[in-house]
């Protein structure tokens, strides 16, 4: 009889039950502690379900080759970030920044937010799929406010209206495919399975599907941070834990990526429905246009790289957007090296800011001298995420180059020019920030550093050799992309 080595109803129970047991306990260092073990099990569990070889997907949870790409990446990012939030809140509780009872809401919130984005990954209901989005959302809008400062509740307020509208369009949308199913499938909750819209979509009206796609891509693409839905993201990472915005940028704008990447396969197994791919290629163009000019004007370190997190996820978007084997493969590589790289970029930076006091990009110079394993570290995090060899950035970005310049030589000389730009703004910083006289205060860190270079070794792996079964499993999922 096949089944699941482990249930998996466990990937998003396991957090759900620690949340509810963090929310209880006292103290720093018990909760920090099960806060790592609850993810590293939950890191396990989802590794478990790559060895059953039939999935079989029921009215609540699938896993199939798509979703599970997005799981095993959530929870691997979700375990390093606790390991490396340990240290950085142990930190702002000695400065005085977050108090024992901020810490025991951090942490229960913390997982909470995990269980909600795989909750998401995860299902098979389209309506179960807003709702543990929306819920990601609400649970991140309360950890951007947690300093409580007057900066920290206007960017978790900004958060808060600019997600409600978004979410509330994606409702919209997820609305008009039901209505879309209803005549097809039915009343009721089969209406809302998967499994069974993409079945059936080749016999929905297409004019609904239409109006359905465009309110859910601008719904879900307000959480991708696209352009021009993206103002929430500088702000929220820039005021918020460091440890969100890593989770952030690494893994809830992928969460919302994939909600877009099903309902692109639901419209394209509707003939006469229109064609996600020129919607998509306009905002990820867009975005990585707009953001790549922007990043010359950031002052504040991390509203720096949120900006360039808004340049990489409209890169992924226009890679999807393109379609084709080669593109998806380019955009699917693309989004597990960015959350790699950018999560560990974002370790570096929380610890660069604790150690100088300060977020003023202007105020920190010469991290190589005064503590050259974060500005090093810095130094290769920059390096990976600007496209250069060796690094496995390069080889996507190389891929989706090729790829674009084969079938649309004007979109990709735009492409390349967002690149570039992008690519001087990231070393024209890169400059002050790691060398020349070192300036500012200096304090002592007990930084973490295992999964900033756990991160950045994987990036280096990656850009020297993909395992072949790693190759056939993307190429598997850039097929079932279109």
């Amino acid at each position: 009889m096949n089944h699941f080595i482990v249930p998996p109803q466990t990937v998003p129970l396991i957090p759900l039950g620690a949340a509810a047991l963090l929310a209880l306990l006292p103290g720093y260092r018990l909760t920090a502690r099960l806060n790592v073990v609850a993810t590293l099990a939950t890191l396990l569990a989802a590794l478990s379900l790559l060895f059953e070889p039939l999935r079989t997907p029921g009215p609540y949870l699938l896993v199939d080759d798509l979703n599970i790409v997005f799981i095993v990446l959530n929870t691997f990012v979700g375990f390093t970030t606790s390991v490396f939030s340990s240290s950085y809140v142990g930190h702002e509780l000695e400065i005085g920044r977050l108090t024992p009872r901020y810490l025991r809401f951090y942490h229960a919130m913390y997982q909470l937010l995990m269980a909600a984005m795989n909750a998401a990954l995860m299902a098979n209901n389209i309506g179960l799929m807003w709702v543990a989005i929306e819920v990601a959302t609400l649970t991140t809008v309360l950890m951007v406010g947690i300093y409580r400062t007057h900066e920290a509740l206007e960017a978790a307020w900004k958060y808060f209206i600019l997600g409600s509208v978004g979410i509330a369009l994606a409702l919209f949308g997820t609305i008009l495919v039901y209505v879309a199913a209803q005549p097809v499938i039915g009343e009721g909750l089969q209406a809302m399975v998967w499994t069974k819209l993409v079945a059936n979509a080749a016999y929905f009206d297409p004019a609904l599907l239409n109006v359905a796609f465009i309110f859910l891509l601008l719904g879900y693409g307000t959480k991708v941070g696209l352009a021009p839905l993206h103002a929430w993201l500088p702000d929220a990472h820039a005021e918020g834990p460091t440890p969100i915005s890593a989770v952030l940028s690494g893994l809830l704008l992928n969460v919302a990526l994939y909600a877009v990447l099903r309902f692109k396969m639901l419209m394209a197994a509707n003939a006469a429905a229109i064609t996600p791919g020129p919607l998509m290629v306009t905002m990820g163009l867009a975005s990585l246009l707009f953001a790549a000019f922007m990043l010359y004007r950031r002052r504040d370190i991390k509203r720096f790289f949120a900006y360039s997190s808004i340049e990489h996820m409209g890169i992924i978007t226009f890679a999807f957007g393109m379609g084709g084997t080669l593109a998806n493969f380019a955009g699917l590589l693309q989004m597990t090296l960015h959350s790699l790289t950018k999560s560990g970029i974002f370790f570096a930076v929380g610890h660069i800011a604790q150690a100088k006091s300060t977020q003023r990009i202007d105020d920190i110079a010469g991290l190589t001298e005064t503590h050259p394993w974060l500005g090093w570290g810095l130094v290769v995090g920059v390096v990976a995420i600007a496209g250069l060899p060796p690094l496995g950035i390069f080889m996507s970005e190389f891929l989706l180059v090729s790829s674009t310049f084969a079938r649309a030589p004007l979109l990709a000389i735009l492409l390349v020019l967002g690149l570039l730009v992008a690519f001087g703004a990231l070393f024209l910083r890169l400059n002050g920030i790691a060398f020349g006289e070192p300036r500012g205060v200096n304090h002592p860190v007990k930084a973490s550093y295992g999964p900033l270079f756990a991160h950045l070794a994987l990036v280096l792996a990656a850009g020297l050799y993909l395992p072949p079964l790693l190759v056939a499993w993307f190429q598997h999922v850039s097929q079932l992309l279109g």
